[in-house]
């Protein structure tokens, strides 16, 4: 008796399992098919004037007024949309574009930050196994993958920003450094604080060096 309840045990289990497996393929697929959907819209852009910007932000807004940028490395799979709630901090945590529920979520700006003024950007997304959304930074660990990837460009309505890496590091909310407190530098000191910090912390040397500016 006791082999028999082991064995429809094991079984139910094996069957729960499958369930989640399929349930999280069949949400992967689903979101996927949204990002790709939202890279067609912003691609398919007939503005010339647009700074020649390959993202046409506007076209998002029309159907979400939460967009305030896209976030993309060239070849690589990071290429998402950026959405920016104040008032509602981490709402996208758990929610797609068309703000449906979504274990994948899409990747927002702080609410700390303000994309016009704010020194540091921080912008939140989740790690997907397979390298999928911001699981793709993983591959940052290695050097020979940076110096091929050393540009993240950033799109907004109004023109197109690139910003050069200078440190790839890993570190923990609870414990570890405190990245999230360096938003605005208050003055010279701060900022080589933060910049120290970042280049310590960094697997390799970039060979970066940046100056303070104000």
């Amino acid at each position: 008796m006791r082999k028999f309840i082991i064995i429809i045990l094991l079984i139910s289990a094996m069957s729960v399992s499958s369930y989640f497996l399929y349930r999280n393929i069949s949400e992967d697929k689903i979101q996927e098919k949204v990002f790709n959907e939202l890279v067609t819209i912003v691609s398919e852009t007939n503005n010339e004037d647009y700074q020649k910007n390959e993202v046409d932000i506007l076209k998002l807004q029309e159907k979400n007024s939460d967009i305030i940028g896209w976030v993309k490395i060239k070849n690589t799979s990071i290429n998402y949309p950026v959405m920016y709630t104040k008032d509602r901090p981490n709402f996208y945590l758990r929610k797609n574009f068309y703000k449906e529920y979504s274990v994948w979520g899409t990747p927002y700006l702080s609410e700390n930050c303000n994309i016009n003024t704010s020194d540091n950007l921080i912008i939140y997304g989740h790690h997907i196994n397979g390298h999928k959304m911001f699981g793709e930074l993983e591959k940052y660990k290695n050097i020979s993958f940076f110096e091929n990837h050393k540009i993240i460009a950033f799109y907004t309505a109004e023109e197109l920003k690139e910003y050069t890496i200078f440190a790839v590091f890993t570190t923990t909310v609870s414990n570890g450094f405190q990245y999230y407190k360096f938003i605005n530098f208050i003055n010279e000191d701060e900022f080589n604080t933060f910049i120290n910090k970042c280049t310590e912390l960094s697997f390799y040397d970039t060979k970066e060096n940046l100056k303070y500016r104000r």
